[in-house]
């Protein structure tokens, strides 16, 4: 399998530090814009022009937007791009929205410092089974056959790396290691080759 994994780029709540989720259609910022500029311009250098590869693209906002900015560089309409649900991020549940801050000062510490990744379910949200559940059933529905190209969201491709490279053992799930926002993955038979390092925040603050 050919797969190329891309992060979003920066947002407005990334950049207030705001919690987003899967729900959250938040717009990039202008140093998001230049993220995905980058991360378009990386790819057209890689793949070329009209590149022949299956696009997929979470529904999210700051996806979708990410997705029309990286199209334009590879002369790929925004039309091609196949929406899946299965590759949204994490549903943060009732830290929707919420500052992280604020979060913290109710209920203590939700984020491992070691691996930038919640270190508590969301209440009444989404754990890392159930993200890897979904991402496999996605995985599935692929043509092996086809290269891809996608776009998703920081804890979703941690867990999604996760399954195609292996990693740290999280939760009952492998995840990864972090990457920058805009940073893009070339995974191909199970190696994984860094394409693009974005210019992003680490950790959940980006997700």
């Amino acid at each position: 399998m050919d797969i190329i994994l891309a992060r979003h780029a920066e947002t407005v709540f990334n950049a207030a530090a705001r919690m987003q989720g899967h729900m959250a259609h938040t717009p990039l910022t202008r140093t998001g814009i230049a993220q995905a500029e980058a991360m378009g311009a990386a790819l057209a250098a890689s793949l070329g022009t009209a590149p022949d590869r299956d696009l997929w693209v979470s529904p999210s906002g700051r996806t979708q937007q990410t997705a029309a900015i990286v199209g334009e560089h590879l002369a790929r309409p925004f039309f091609d791009w196949r929406t899946d649900a299965r590759l949204l991020e994490i549903d943060v549940g009732d830290w929707e929205g919420r500052y992280y801050a604020d979060i913290v000062a109710e209920t203590g510490p939700i984020v491992d410092a070691q691996q930038g990744l919640f270190s508590v379910p969301p209440p009444n949200g989404e754990w890392f089974p159930a993200i890897a559940a979904r991402l496999t059933d996605w995985l599935a529905t692929l043509d092996p056959a086809r290269p891809v190209l996608a776009i998703s969201h920081g804890i979703t491709a941690r867990v999604l790396r996760g399954l195609l490279i292996g990693g740290d053992d999280w939760h009952g799930v492998k995840v990864a290691p972090n990457a920058p926002q805009g940073t893009v993955f070339h995974i191909r038979d199970g190696v994984e080759q860094v394409l693009h390092t974005g210019t992003g925040v680490h950790g959940v603050r980006a997700a």
